[in-house]
C-alpha cells in the first residue's frame, strides 16, 4: 500500500454508529462521487468534541434519530487511494431513543433506511466502503466493548 510519507500527514478522525433494531440496521443513503451509496451514520470529529459526542451528533444530523450510545464496536484505519487520505474510524453501537421526522438531514443525505444484514450483503457493491459491512459483522459477532475504553 502506497501511503504518504509527508511529515505533516494527519489522519482524518471519523466516527460511525451501528444501530440495530429487530435485525435491521440503520443506514443512510447518500451521494458520494455522483453515486448513491449506503453508509452507517458517520462523519468527522469537530474541534472540542469527544468521539462519543461526534457519533451522537452525526447520527442525529444524518438520520433524525436521537440515540444512546451503548459501547464501542471497534476502530479501523482505512486508506483511500483515490484521494490519498487515511481515515481513523471509531465505530460505536447504540439504540434509538426518539425520532424527529421533521429534522432536515445533512446535505447529500437522501434518507435514512433500515436494512437487514442480508439486504446489506445483497447490495454490498453499493456500500460506501468495506467498513460498513465489516462493522456490522463485528457487532453481530459480539465485538462489543464498554464506552469506558475511550477516555478524554
Amino acid at each position: 500500500m502506497n501511503r504518504p510519507t509527508n511529515t505533516s500527514w494527519q489522519p482524518h478522525v471519523t466516527v460511525a454508529t451501528v444501530i440495530e433494531d429487530n435485525g435491521r440496521y440503520l443506514l443512510v443513503e447518500e451521494f458520494r462521487d455522483g453515486k448513491l451509496v449506503y453508509n452507517q451514520p458517520a462523519g468527522h470529529l469537530e474541534p472540542n468534541e469527544s468521539l462519543a459526542e461526534a457519533a451522537i451528533r452525526e447520527t442525529l444530523e444524518e438520520t433524525g434519530w436521537h440515540i444512546e450510545l451503548q459501547g464501542v464496536v471497534g476502530m479501523a484505519l482505512y486508506y483511500v487511494p483515490q484521494n490519498q487520505v487515511t481515515y481513523h474510524r471509531t465505530t460505536f453501537y447504540a439504540q434509538t431513543t426518539q425520532h424527529d421526522p421533521n429534522l432536515s438531514l445533512d446535505e447529500g443525505i437522501e434518507r435514512a433506511i433500515w436494512m437487514s444484514y442480508e439486504e446489506m450483503l445483497a447490495t454490498a457493491d453499493q456500500m460506501r466502503s468495506k467498513l460498513v459491512i465489516q462493522a456490522v459483522e463485528q457487532y453481530r459477532t459480539d465485538h462489543k466493548y464498554p464506552l469506558s475504553m475511550i477516555y478524554n
